[in-house]
């Protein structure tokens, strides 16, 4: 079985590492923190320290299935830290998976968008992503180094639901008013990253990575709430959501669409395991 390197192993990256372990593969772990890299080791990958960015040291990933999730920085156009890790590698890897975001589409007024697509991102982080996806298509078809993206929705699991926004009594909007979101279990994530390592479909291809649901953030909170026995979120209207939510609260709001996740389930063959929202939740407690 080939060798397999988790570029910025982190919360999906962890899980993700766990289940090739289990598969028989020799997986290696790269992050910045030392927390990290000692959950790296405690899981039974080998963890190695990366700073991307610094000057990275070359370092040989020849054959290598690699998944690559380190984000972009909060500044700029492009990603920097993408751009010195290609730089730094040596070798040709098997293939190159490179786990993005749906908020290249940006704002699509809550229509239906497939991977075909055009991208037409709306803030600086998902332009800042779009560019790390064309930097990392040219590398790779310069080398013949066959690359997967996979763009994925709003990440939900263990440790990862809404419970403190609920807990500091942040307001949603009011549903008529409400966008459409969408989101997929850490779990369904790792299962469709492996199925993404795995096909000999999926070499120069673009996947969206979402359970199919549609549920405003609004319904999420709602749901959350209730399955948690925490207090719903008290309801306000677009503008006054805009007004009182922090920034970073808002920016996950403004754009409206709906991701079409059937290229995933059709030609990768991923069965979720948490397309029942509710049962996702319960699971994630």
């Amino acid at each position: 079985m080939r060798p397999v390197s988790i570029v910025g192993c982190g919360y999906t990256g962890l899980r993700l590492a766990d289940r090739w372990l289990k598969l028989g593969a020799g997986v290696q772990g790269f992050a910045t923190r030392d927390e990290s890299l000692r959950e790296i080791a405690r899981g039974g990958a080998v963890a190695v320290p990366l700073d991307l960015d610094g000057a990275a040291r070359a370092r040989n990933f020849d054959g290598h299935l690699i998944y690559y999730a380190v984000p972009p920085a909060a500044h700029g156009d492009g990603d920097p830290r993408l751009e010195r890790f290609l730089q730094s590698l040596a070798g040709k890897p098997w293939r190159f998976i490179y786990l993005g975001t749906t908020g290249v589409y940006g704002d699509r007024a809550g229509a239906l968008v497939d991977e075909e697509a055009v991208p037409a991102p709306s803030s600086e982080r998902a332009r800042r992503r779009l560019a790390a996806e064309t930097c990392l298509r040219a590398w790779a078809d310069a080398r013949e180094v066959p690359w997967c993206i996979l763009r994925i929705a709003g990440i939900y699991g263990p440790g990862r639901l809404p419970l403190e926004r609920l807990r500091r009594a942040e307001p949603a909007i009011v549903p008529q008013e409400a966008s459409p979101g969408n989101r997929i279990h850490v779990d369904d994530l790792v299962t469709a990253c492996i199925a993404a390592g795995s096909s000999a479909r999926a070499g120069r291809r673009i996947y969206n990575i979402t359970d199919g649901s549609e549920d405003s953030a609004t319904a999420y909170l709602q749901r959350v709430a209730r399955i948690s026995g925490l207090a719903a979120p008290v309801l306000v209207s677009r503008a006054e959501a805009r007004r009182l939510l922090p920034a970073a609260s808002w920016s996950f709001l403004a754009d409206s669409r709906r991701v079409d996740n059937r290229r995933m389930l059709e030609e990768l063959g991923v069965a979720l395991a948490h397309h029942d929202l509710d049962e996702g939740i319960r699971a994630s407690l």
